[in-house]
């Protein structure tokens, strides 16, 4: 981004915002995000009163609120989409000039975050549950080892619809997507701790209470092994079908093995969720051909997980009790 033309009109006032804060032209590039020329040579023009050169405009304001009123409409429309849905209202501009008014506007394309939908009941067990868990300490969350399953697909280049948002709009409902789970390729159940990931376990058939409970007696207590040694743990798993099974409860009780009470519905709470998250963006670029090198791939990625970023997530708990509680039970990102 070189040249001063190109820089929005969110990032020029942002420059300006900076500039009168006395930041250095370095710092301001950083913070907008674009080169320091671009800054040094907005900054210039502005200085000298001058105006920038070039043909007018072919939209006036009243077009750009046509615009933003049909960006708003949708959100999850693509570029195209939209083009053809202003031309129809009268404008007469190209594809690219709907680009940059939409970018003009403070517009940007991202994957949605995504939100679990929940109901009444469920969002005040979550509040209450936020309620009872917000003294905890991290020393306390550190002696909780974090168990989910999570799906994996051969290609991961396909992100779903994306969405147009601007700078403080990520929480925004227009902008979220609702959490749905597909079948994919492979499943795989892991754990977590403060300290460090536990094996890895890839499920080959539907996980009932006889299949989880296999899962528990070779992967789950090996992984309490390594994880915690002989010390007191207290094991954290969501309330599927197979987890809250009379059988699977009883266990637990044979063993020995404290439970964490659980809110339903509540992947935004659980940390292992972001470090599936952290293993599928390290696999973005891995193309497998099959399930077998798909399981390797995973393997390996899951193997670079350092005690540093599992510390990191389970330390995260705190902040996100208090963003449950602030959201009275809510959903929130994750």
């Amino acid at each position: 981004m070189g040249k001063t033309a190109d820089l929005t009109t969110v990032q020029k006032m942002t420059i300006d915002t900076l500039k009168k804060e006395g930041k250095t032209q370095k710092v301001i590039a950083k913070e907008v995000g674009c080169s320091q020329s671009s800054v040094s040579k907005h900054i210039n023009r502005e200085a000298k009163g001058r105006k920038r050169c070039g043909r007018k405009e072919c939209t006036s304001k009243r077009d750009k609120r046509a615009l933003e009123r049909i960006v708003n409409q949708n959100r999850f429309k693509n570029v195209g989409e939209i083009h053809k849905e202003w031309t129809v209202a009268g404008v007469s501009a190209s594809r690219s000039t709907t680009h940059r008014r939409m970018q003009d506007m403070g517009f940007s394309c991202h994957i949605p975050r995504v939100k679990p939908l929940l109901n009444k009941r469920q969002r005040q067990k979550r509040l209450a549950w936020a309620q009872d868990k917000k003294d905890w300490t991290a020393a306390e969350w550190s002696k909780v080892m974090f168990s989910d399953e999570s799906k994996f697909c051969i290609s991961f280049g396909n992100q779903g619809p994306r969405v147009w948002r601007k700078t403080g709009e990520a929480q925004n409902p227009r902008c979220l997507k609702s959490s749905v789970k597909f079948p994919q390729s492979v499943m795989v159940w892991g754990a977590m701790s403060s300290a460090a990931v536990g094996p890895l376990c890839f499920l080959r058939s539907r996980v009932n209470a006889a299949v989880y409970q296999e899962v528990l007696e070779h992967f789950m207590l090996p992984a309490a092994d390594q994880l915690y040694g002989g010390d007191d743990f207290i094991f954290q798993h969501d309330l599927a079908p197979a987890h809250s099974a009379k059988s699977t409860s009883t266990w637990f009780k044979d063993h020995g093995i404290p439970l964490l009470d659980w809110p339903a519905n509540s992947p935004d709470l659980n940390p292992i969720e972001n470090l599936w998250g952290i293993v599928k963006q390290k696999m973005r670029d891995a193309r497998p051909n099959n399930a077998e090198e798909l399981k390797a791939t995973i393997k390996a990625t899951w193997a670079l997980i350092t005690p540093e970023e599992c510390k990191r997530l389970v330390d995260s708990m705190p902040r996100r009790i208090a963003a449950a509680i602030q959201a009275k039970g809510a959903a929130t990102k994750y």
